[in-house]
């Protein structure tokens, strides 16, 4: 059945924030930065659902679907990228194919999360404890025995980190099945086949723009595919799943809200500011772009930073945990959309300050996160998605992969052929 317009445009919406996110992603890295982004695609999903029971548990999904994307962030992808931009097919598909591999597990583990939340009721309990040991043991054992002992490697000599992801993955999968957590599961598989085709199809997109010499950062092309798609698929599930309506409630017990809310608001922001508002890092930028010593004005966004995220987390953590000393205490559609708005834009700013497109003009992608956001605020009130559930399909699931993955073959045949050897190529197998 044809996806109609309510939940089409939705859809894409959902994509253009985690896709956005994701991009601004790209200039922090690892675990803290993928949360970030994360975080914000689960939000927008959140507000375009427009479902009253979930505000109370947005801040909830919102930093479990963080958790879970920002895992991937442990996972090197660079040597893989760079088999992508190889000569000969063998390589070239190796290196998509892992990249479907790692954008994959990203986005797998990050809806899954997202989806257990959604699913948590008090009819159906889900059991924290056991499902975070499981994904510990799991993402423990395989990497031990896969990399470890059988030695099978994806990006030597670089970290094999994606194998710890990967019993992550499994356990979680596991215990999506054993629990019977359809939705979450629903989830988790279409936002793991939206992350890992976005991946591969984005680093095709980064060759094909570097062949044809597109004045870009093509980089940064690569990194909005692979949240772009993965956004699309986690709301995809998310919107055709069926989850339980929750009862309204007169007074909502916040005192399991704490870490949640300081991990996502607090602990996530300070962690990217902390790991990348460095001296060292900043300073050649800053130096460049205003043609003497920077040591000031480093100093200046350093501080302009660190209160532009400590002062919307302060006002956020008073706002939601004094909830429990209210007779009503439900959050609203308002106080849900202001997090995310605010949220999202901090993100923004920390990118353009630490690129120091205050000053100039020259990443003009950072002026288009800009753009993206406007659309995004402008379009999420006016769209509610309307699609009908549809129950879980292994098989299908099982097509779908399968014809992503002779896609990919064939861009890779279509990469090989437009190009010859290339700054940054690398090769896993040898001829």
């Amino acid at each position: 059945m044809a996806i109609n317009r309510q939940t089409f445009i939705s859809l894409i919406i959902a994509g253009m924030a985690l896709g956005t996110a994701w991009a601004i992603r790209g200039q922090f890295g690892h675990e803290q930065g993928a949360a970030w982004a994360g975080g914000i695609g689960c939000l927008a999903i959140i507000l375009l659902a427009k479902r009253q029971d979930w505000y109370n548990k947005a801040i909830k999904a919102a930093f479990a679907g963080a958790v879970g994307w920002g895992l991937g962030g442990m996972m090197s992808y660079g040597a893989v990228v760079g088999y992508g931009r190889g000569i000969e097919f063998v390589n070239v598909y190796y290196g998509l194919a892992m990249l479907f591999v790692i954008g994959g597990l990203y986005g797998f583990i990050g809806g899954g999360l997202f989806g257990l939340v959604l699913a948590d009721n008090p009819d159906k309990k889900i059991k924290w404890h056991r499902v975070i040991t499981e994904m510990t043991v799991g993402g423990v054992i395989f990497y031990y025995f896969i990399i470890e002992q059988l030695g099978i490697q994806m990006t030597p000599p670089r970290s094999e980190a994606w194998g710890v992801c990967a019993g992550i993955g499994l356990a979680l999968m596991y215990y999506l099945a054993r629990t019977g957590q359809h939705g979450a599961m629903r989830v988790a598989v279409y936002a793991g086949l939206g992350g890992g085709f976005g991946f591969a199809f984005g680093n095709f997109l980064q060759v094909m723009g570097n062949v044809a010499q597109v004045r870009f950062n093509m980089w940064n092309v690569m990194e909005y595919s692979l949240g772009f798609f993965g956004g699309i698929g986690m709301a995809y599930g998310t919107f055709t799943s069926s989850w339980p309506e929750e009862k309204a409630v007169t007074r909502y017990n916040t005192s399991n809200l704490s870490l949640p809310l300081i991990g996502l608001v607090l602990l996530i922001p300070f962690f990217v500011w902390q790991q990348s508002f460095i001296m060292k890092d900043l300073q050649p930028t800053l130096d460049r772009l205003t043609g003497g010593d920077s040591t000031g004005l480093v100093r200046t966004v350093q501080w302009a930073a660190f209160f532009f995220m400590i002062i919307p987390a302060t006002y956020w953590l008073a706002t939601f945990s004094g909830k429990k000393n209210q007779l009503e205490a439900r959050f609203s559609q308002k106080e849900i959309s202001g997090l995310f708005i605010g949220y999202f834009l901090i993100y923004i700013v920390f990118t353009i300050l630490i690129t120091g497109s205050f000053l100039s003009f020259y990443r003009i992608e950072q002026f288009l996160y800009l753009i993206n956001f406007a659309v995004i605020l402008l379009v999420i009130p006016k769209f509610t998605p309307t699609e009908t559930f549809k129950p879980i399909s292994p098989k299908k699931w099982t097509l779908i992969l399968f014809l992503l993955l002779v896609f990919v073959a064939l861009l890779s045949l279509i990469a090989i052929n437009s190009h010859g050897e290339m700054p940054g190529m690398n090769r896993r197998f040898e001829f």
